[in-house]
């Protein structure tokens, strides 16, 4: 049996996608995003999206382009910095409808979209404001002798999931060499298609490979991307730490003059990435 080539590049991701869609974003934070793809997603004309995250500078970009009409996340945060700021200022002028639920909460939402079931029940946000805050939340009670009363977390199903891999193979397998996946092999079994950015593209994984780590499977997988240094200016360990230089830039640089040196109208990922080695020169 041939197996099929699924490579694509970032522009032909973002062209299998629609305004008003909900688009998952993999890693946590400023740690392993897919970030050549969600600056394919900012060249492109696509708005009025719903986009699902543990949110970093991904949410951030984003909502400062005015992409997002909607965001589901735990919270939207540079780890290292510890607001995001283009994400506080679109909240705060009122820019994005949130719901914001319990890190748990968000896991089994996952959970429960990939394996195709309307909601899970769990404890998670039972006494905290999260009911509070998202009033279309509801409680079922448990049909056994404990009654307990739990959250019903609706499913967090997707149009289409981003992530980015340290290593990827042509037909959709993932490899993950750092400490943590964090909750990526669930985005893409949440949504209807998956795209997989990676570091470098292999011919594939031998026996030796830890099987643990090969946790994003080609039957979930839609296309797949060579992006190197794809994450930028998160952290891809161990091929990379986050650029904790430029994304300082990012936070304290006002949106318009970031975008206008960085993520020019026209501009590709190469000239991003020729853009963001001509500042660090320019720092020595």
């Amino acid at each position: 049996m041939t197996t099929p080539d699924k490579t694509m590049t970032p522009d032909d991701v973002v062209g299998q996608l629609r305004s008003g869609m909900t688009i998952g974003i993999g890693g946590w934070g400023s740690r392993r995003k897919p970030m050549a793809l969600v600056r394919a997603l900012l060249r492109s004309d696509l708005t009025d999206l719903t986009v699902v995250s543990y949110g970093g500078p991904d949410v951030g970009l984003l909502a400062a382009a005015g992409k997002i009409r909607k965001l589901v996340t735990a919270f939207v945060t540079l780890d290292s910095i510890p607001l995001e700021p283009n994400f506080r200022a679109a909240r705060q002028k009122g820019a994005l409808e949130l719901m914001e639920i319990d890190e748990a909460m968000f896991m089994w939402g996952l959970h429960a979209a990939a394996n195709r079931l309307p909601f899970i029940p769990v404890r998670a946000g039972i006494g905290s404001d999260v009911m509070r805050v998202n009033p279309e939340l509801r409680t079922v009670t448990s049909p056994y002798e404990d009654g307990e009363t739990l959250v019903a977390m609706p499913a967090l199903r997707m149009d289409a999931a981003l992530v980015h891999v340290n290593r990827a193979d042509r037909a959709g397998n993932g490899q993950f060499l750092g400490p943590d996946p964090y909750f990526d092999d669930l985005f893409c079994e949440a949504a209807d298609r998956a795209y997989v950015s990676c570091e470098r593209l292999v011919d594939g994984f031998g026996a030796a490979t830890v099987a643990q780590s090969l946790l994003v499977k080609r039957h979930s997988v839609t296309g797949v991307v060579e992006t190197p240094n794809g994450a930028h200016f998160t952290s891809c360990v161990p091929d990379y730490d986050r650029d904790e230089a430029f994304q300082k830039l990012y936070a304290s640089t006002p949106w318009a003059e970031f975008a206008e040196r960085f993520l020019p109208p026209g501009g590709d990922e190469k000239q991003y990435q020729s853009a963001v080695q001509a500042w660090h020169e320019e720092q020595k």
